[in-house]
């Protein structure tokens, strides 16, 4: 029997649904065992890889080219199911970070190591009987992982990584301090793009809505003054310069209410790198000094100061 057979066969006394028996899914397993023709289950390994990894892996043992651009199929379609079943596990690094990786948890690694051998039934019904307890572990490792934050005066959870954390700040130090009273009616998380999206009032306020790519990482309204906020929060990439300006003024051209560009940098470090190339007309806020705007407003605020 090939391997690839083998590992779906493995996936099939494991009970997990048809379409996670595909190949591709069965690529990913031998990937990440490190299995190849001819190599034994018992010299299965648990090594951190990417999902580039098991492109790389299968094309060169297995003569299986996947194009790059198929990696968000093979993180919903193998990657998402297999963390759920506690098949594998990530490292804890925010998804969109380079240093982001996933491996075989010790567990499922133990038990596939077994395949081919006299201990493989009993093994298989251990971990079939404890997996209920076992997905529950490493969910709960996941949480433990998770940023708690408060939307709108709902509980949320945001994936760890910087992106994240500042966008937290900007939540809970920013709106507060300079959008009192505001509604977030959009923020995306580096795992669940979609976090919060209140379509209904983006819609109303003239929002053409698009793809979350092209979204700003945070969107707050306050209905008190009629002015949105969109927010960019940037620990590598993605300030209000004037590209990203025209972006967001092409799909918000039917919005009447006023509008106030604002980037967010965790630092002064952070903000520096970025200074030349901030659009004039827009604010800049750093977390690490919560009670403090930059204002890049021409002669908006040109003028003496009352003592």
């Amino acid at each position: 029997m090939s391997k690839i057979e083998e590992a779906r066969k493995i996936l099939s006394e494991l009970n997990v649904p048809k379409k996670q028996q595909a190949d591709l899914c069965c690529y990913v397993l031998l990937a990440m065992s490190d299995i190849k023709e001819g190599i034994a289950w018992t010299e299965a390994t648990n090594n951190l890889i990417r999902i580039h990894d098991v492109l790389v892996f299968t094309r060169e043992n297995y003569g299986v080219e996947y194009a790059e651009n198929s990696r968000e199929t093979f993180r919903k379609q193998a990657m998402h199911h297999f963390r759920n079943a506690a098949f594998i596990e990530d490292n804890g690094k925010a998804t969109n970070s380079p240093n982001y990786r996933y491996r075989l948890t010790d567990e499922f690694l133990a038990l596939i190591q077994s395949y081919g051998t006299d201990f493989w039934e009993q093994k298989k019904q251990d971990f079939l009987l404890n997996h209920e307890s076992l997905v529950n572990m490493y969910a709960s490792k996941r949480s433990m992982q998770k940023m708690p934050v408060i939307i709108n005066g709902a509980g949320f959870t945001f994936s760890p990584g910087k992106h994240n954390e500042l966008q937290k700040a900007i939540i809970e130090e920013f709106a507060p301090r300079f959008a009192p009273g505001s509604e977030c009616l959009y923020v995306g998380d580096t795992t669940e793009k979609d976090l919060v999206k209140n379509v209904e009032k983006l819609s109303g306020l003239g929002f053409e809505i698009t793809l979350h790519d092209k979204m700003p990482d945070v969107v707050l309204y306050s209905a008190e003054k009629n002015w949105i906020y969109f927010v960019e929060s940037v620990t590598s990439v993605g300030p209000m310069d004037p590209k990203r300006i025209r972006e967001i003024e092409e799909m918000t051209q039917n919005v009447t209410a006023g509008k106030i560009y604002v980037t967010a940098f965790l630092d002064f470090a952070t903000y520096k790198k970025f200074a030349e190339s901030l659009a004039w007309e827009t604010e800049v806020w750093l977390a690490e000094m919560p009670d403090h705007m930059i204002h890049l407003n021409g002669d908006k605020f040109m003028g003496p100061r009352n003592k």
